[in-house]
């Protein structure tokens, strides 16, 4: 059974910068697109960033030019490096496979930028 499991959140000012890590086990993670979440506070879940197995990135045009994904397929473990923080970005960051996620999901890392 997959688990993920997400850390590196906090508190951070706008302007700021911080880097997610999401640990994969019980899957062939080298063989999945994977992709970071957010679900900000009484808003719906949605998709910031994804990589495939070859290394192609994409971003949502909200955070396009800030973060960056990156993988380690020998660790099983997939990063976000958020920079240029903005309030806006404040939300529980999850991640999964993409397009289509698993059922489980890990339990999110929270980031809150605010002054």
């Amino acid at each position: 059974q997959v688990q993920l499991v997400e850390s590196g959140g906090g508190l951070v000012q706008p302007g700021g910068s911080l880097r997610l890590s999401c640990a994969a086990s019980g899957t062939f993670f080298s063989i999945y697109a994977m992709g970071w979440y957010r679900q900000a506070p009484g808003k719906q879940r949605e998709w910031v960033a994804r990589i495939f197995s070859s290394g192609n990135t994409y971003y949502a045009d909200s955070v396009k030019g800030r973060f960056t994904i990156s993988r380690d397929n020998a660790n099983n473990t997939v990063y976000l490096q958020m920079s240029s923080l903005k309030p806006e970005d404040t939300a529980v960051y999850y991640c999964n496979k993409v397009p289509q996620p698993w059922a489980y999901w890990g339990q999110g890392t929270p980031v809150t930028v605010s002054s």
